[in-house]
């Protein structure tokens, strides 16, 4: 292996590591606070008002399951508003939501098409409550979750709060594997929340201090992700965005590999679009963890990605040619299977990456008991097997887009 090579591969392995133990370490050290906010109370005398927009373009199988987990939500009803926006759907969308019309908290809006960012921006120019969230037609929020995620609020400089994201009932083998990864995201984005460094803010019920959009004006198109591209803006005008660990949303995940990869497709391209817009933020310390931490993490992770993909593209490539090049000096030769200690890789770099999907067990696993989410054994073991397999074809596939100028499309 050239002296390349191997700088490369240690560099990624020690971002990959650093980042791991980094969570772990905060994590753990910050045990005392987060218990803290699971147990403190987060019922109020007097609750500020609220404004939820459920955009919506042709979600008629989810829309009402959607609209029915707002209305269930323990809030008063007095200070919760629900505005329903239909972005031009051309299925029964809007048929659907009629059945709400007059309800007394439920304002039904329908517009021409523009994108779900004209949608939202369409409810925040007519909503007056002090805070304004929105949820994805596709997902549900827990009857406590907007109660805890007020809480947050008390801290005059927050201007955002995440929720705590989980798949809804998943019933095929992607799912499953998400449902995984979206527990060790709860972890992830906890811990972020602590540190300052979160740069997206759902679109599954995210909630804003309205007064933060005055600031920094509305939703953008954004490469398709205007969830993340606000984040970006609020951490480029030292906005505070926490996170509520135990304010569930339950999201429907994409059910099939194919619709698993064009939605990352489009997150990552996103990713790699928004923080270009943002470049200025990258490795500057004037904005905290956000410049420091959590963009070049992901750009260097992406990047171990593709090299990854191509080094093992070029050995693989460079076996066959040497078993090749033997076939045609001696013919073919019966390979003969023997274990023995003595062909084990002892390098390094072996044990180093051992190494990492044990911390990410670790991470894992305190995500299972800070989320108290039962995942069973089988679905841990997938989510290592087949994120390693797909994810890839997404990240090359959308750095080749971002670079040549290829756009991604919503769906």
């Amino acid at each position: 292996m050239g002296i390349f090579q191997t700088v490369i591969i240690y560099f990624f392995l020690f971002v990959g590591i650093y980042f791991e133990v980094f969570i772990l370490f905060t994590y753990l050290t910050h045990r005392k606070e987060i218990k803290a906010d699971e147990k403190a109370s987060y019922e109020r005398e007097v609750y500020p008002s609220v404004t939820i927009v459920v955009p919506i373009w042709n979600e008629e199988k989810t829309v009402s399951k959607t609209v029915q987990s707002l209305l269930a939500m323990n809030y008063p009803q007095d200070k919760l508003k629900i505005f329903v926006v239909d972005d031009g759907s051309t299925d029964s969308s809007w048929e659907i939501v009629q059945q709400y019309a007059g309800h007394p908290q439920i304002e039904l809006y329908h517009k021409e098409n523009g994108g779900k960012h004209t949608a939202v921006n369409y409810a925040i120019d007519r909503s007056t409550s002090e805070f304004f969230g929105c949820l994805d037609a596709d997902s549900e929020v827990d009857a406590d979750t907007l109660k805890k995620m007020i809480c947050k609020f008390d801290d005059p400089e927050t201007m955002a709060v995440t929720p705590a994201m989980k798949i809804y009932n998943p019933k095929t083998l992607i799912q499953s594997v998400q449902s995984v990864e979206y527990v060790f995201g709860i972890l992830v984005k906890k811990v972020m929340g602590i540190l300052g460094g979160i740069h997206v803010t759902p679109g599954p019920f995210t909630i804003f201090r309205k007064a933060a959009f005055d600031k920094i004006g509305k939703f953008k198109k954004a490469h398709n992700t205007e969830d993340m591209e606000i984040a970006f803006r609020l951490q480029a005008n030292h906005m505070k965005i926490d996170n509520m660990h135990t304010a569930w949303v339950y999201t429907t995940g994409p059910t099939t590999v194919y619709k698993l990869y064009k939605q990352r497709l489009r997150w990552t391209y996103g990713f790699l679009k928004n923080a270009w817009d943002y470049k200025f933020l990258f490795l500057n310390k004037e904005y905290g963890n956000v410049g420091l931490l959590t963009i070049p993490t992901a750009v260097v992770l992406i990047g171990g990605v593709i090299f990854t993909v191509f080094l093992l593209m070029y050995r693989i490539v460079n076996f066959l040619v040497q078993k090749f090049l033997l076939w045609k000096a001696v013919g073919f030769l019966m390979p003969q299977f023997e274990f023995s200690l003595f062909y084990v890789s002892a390098k390094l770099n072996i044990f180093l990456t051992l190494f990492v999907f044990m911390l990410m067990f670790t991470l894992v696993y305190n995500a299972q008991k800070l989320t108290s989410e039962p995942l069973r054994p089988g679905r841990v073991a997938l989510y290592f097997v087949v994120f390693p397999l797909i994810s890839p074809f997404w990240v090359i596939r959308s750095v080749f887009n971002a670079v040549f100028g290829r756009k991604t499309h919503w769906r």
